[in-house]
């Protein structure tokens, strides 16, 4: 499996943001519109994600649900058909809830910023450092830390589980900003 070190934290200014990035050195890699259609598992999370006008993936991950810089494992597998997809992954599994975004990608180095507006929730930013194999994870854990510090993202608005926690019945508060 892939892995990365990361974090996602509430945003109120998310143009704010992205102009810090970009003075980091930071490049802009586009907008997208994307749907993530989560599946009941018995371990980790699998999402089905339709990207408007490029294509869908079925993405699974482990991760732990904790604030601070954590190492997500993960594989990502291209679907060709997504509508039949869901409908499979549906009828066997269970839908959990659907999180529907606009994402604003820049790219870092090997770190992928995402500034995320999400509907129902509002703004938060994503620091995705992607691991080579045999990397230790303290350097990716360093370089998240440091982009945190440059960024300005505060430990109080880290956010510990995925979106669709948020938007569940009985899940934590969602963001105000």
């Amino acid at each position: 499996m892939a892995s990365n070190v990361e974090i996602k934290a509430r945003a109120r200014e998310l143009r704010a943001l992205a102009d810090r990035a970009l003075s980091a050195g930071a490049a802009e890699a586009g907008v997208f519109r994307q749907e993530d259609t989560f599946f009941r598992c018995s371990s980790g999370r699998r999402k089905l994600r339709v990207v408007e006008g490029a294509g869908a993936e079925l993405i699974a991950y482990q991760r732990p649900d904790e604030a601070g810089p954590k190492v997500s494992r993960y594989e990502v597998v291209p679907v060709a058909d997504p509508v039949r997809m869901k409908a499979a992954l549906s009828s066997a599994c269970g839908v959990l809830g659907v999180v529907r975004k606009r994402r604003s990608l820049l790219l870092l180095g090997r770190t992928r910023i995402h500034l995320d507006e999400v509907e129902g929730l509002g703004g938060f930013v994503e620091l995705e450092y992607v691991r080579e194999r045999g990397e230790p994870h303290e350097q990716g854990r360093g370089t998240v830390q440091s982009l945190m510090n440059h960024l300005g993202i505060r430990q109080e608005d880290l956010v510990e589980g995925a979106y669709l926690d948020a938007l569940l019945p009985g899940g934590p508060e969602p963001a105000t900003g």
